[in-house]
């Protein structure tokens, strides 16, 4: 809860595309090969390759190939951030090496055409000379988040980590559950245990017992032509079901990842480093991991474990006291009983009149 280049999405470990793009893993399912650095952190990537015996900025060995210096070619770090977040999605540096080469070539042909004055690469000066930004996700965050029903989660992929958006609606119906978006058996076992997770616990949010009865439940996950498998993202699948059943949105700036028993225990997921750097990759502020993941943080640079508000959890009572921007409706009166039957309840459907979305 992955160019957008990325394997079969599931929870850690999920990113796999046709046509060249990856999927989207909810665990790692392998490395990618040659000079792949997954979950390589953009602070690493500033200074060069982290495998590197030596430790040469990027952009200084692409102006000694070109035969130019810093004297009449700069880049400062927002620069090479904005490459790297905009323009490039690998584990490695190769892409990386080739758009910093295309902005010292536009430099060298300057000088060639009699130019005399020193080039400053900034975000802008990236902007105007490589285009149109390929990768805009921190838009596509705050254009999705913050609406009743969708949950953002945190993906392995080979290029390092990303997030998935995960929506959650729910309309007249006969109990049905539908999940779209290109997805494996396990992420579907994944939204069959977090909707019977919800419906075990349905007083506790506000919903009554038999709130399922007249209901179909789509859960999807943008993006189908990446297939997107694995169980991390449990957690991410149960709160969007609750957000839309509730109409209680997901707090902005929240990510999570996590498997979910139907208990609402929350296990363990791989690729917490990667899916970390994911986050603060797109501006995410707070992120939801498993209690069992808090080892993780060794591989995660102290300024980023700064930026990020990293919260373990061990239950999904915890995942929703975190995530969700709100309070559950009212627990529904329990059924009276009358000569051995019980008082017919109205569904949440009946209550609200014919027509639900959420």
């Amino acid at each position: 809860m992955p160019r957008r280049t990325r394997a079969p999405a599931v929870g850690p470990g999920e990113d796999h595309r046709e046509g060249g793009q990856a999927e989207h893993h909810a665990e790692p399912v392998g490395r990618p090969a040659g000079d792949g650095v997954p979950g390589q952190c953009e602070c690493s990537v500033e200074r060069g390759h982290e495998r590197s015996t030596q430790p040469v900025a990027a952009d200084e060995q692409q102006r000694q190939q070109a035969g130019l210096t810093d004297k009449n070619c700069f880049f400062n770090d927002e620069a090479v951030t904005s490459i790297i977040r905009s323009y490039t999605r690998e584990a490695g540096v190769r892409n990386l090496e080739r758009e910093i080469a295309t902005l010292i070539r536009k430099q060298t042909r300057r000088l060639a055409e009699g130019a005399t004055d020193k080039l400053v690469i900034t975000p802008e000066v990236v902007r105007e000379k490589l285009g149109v930004q390929r990768y805009r996700v921190e838009r596509e965050v705050a254009d999705r988040v913050g609406k009743a029903g969708v949950a953002v989660g945190l993906a392995w992929t080979p290029a390092g980590g990303d997030v998935i958006f995960i929506e959650a609606t729910a309309m007249r119906g006969g109990r049905q559950l539908t999940m779209t978006g290109h997805l494996g058996e396990v992420m579907q076992e994944s939204g069959q245990a977090a909707l019977s997770y919800v419906r075990s616990r349905a007083a506790d949010f506000g919903l009554t017992s038999d709130f399922y009865r007249n209901l179909d439940i789509h859960l999807h996950i943008p993006e189908g032509a990446i297939p997107k498998d694995g169980p991390s993202a449990g957690i991410t699948l149960a709160t969007a079901v609750v957000s839309a059943l509730t109409k209680v949105p997901v707090r902005k700036g929240m990510a999570m990842t996590g498997e979910i028993t139907l208990r609402g225990k929350v296990l363990p997921i791989g690729g917490g480093k990667e899916k970390l750097l994911a986050a603060h990759r797109t501006g995410s502020r707070t992120v939801i991991l498993p209690r069992d993941n808090e080892k993780d943080l060794a591989d995660i640079p102290p300024n980023i474990q700064q930026e990020l508000a990293i919260k373990f959890v061990e239950t999904m009572d915890e995942v929703l006291d975190l995530a969700l921007d709100g309070e559950f409706p009212a627990r529904p009166e329990m059924p009276v009983e009358d000569s051995g039957l019980q008082a017919h309840q109205p569904t949440s459907l009946e209550s609200e009149g014919e027509h639900l979305t959420h």
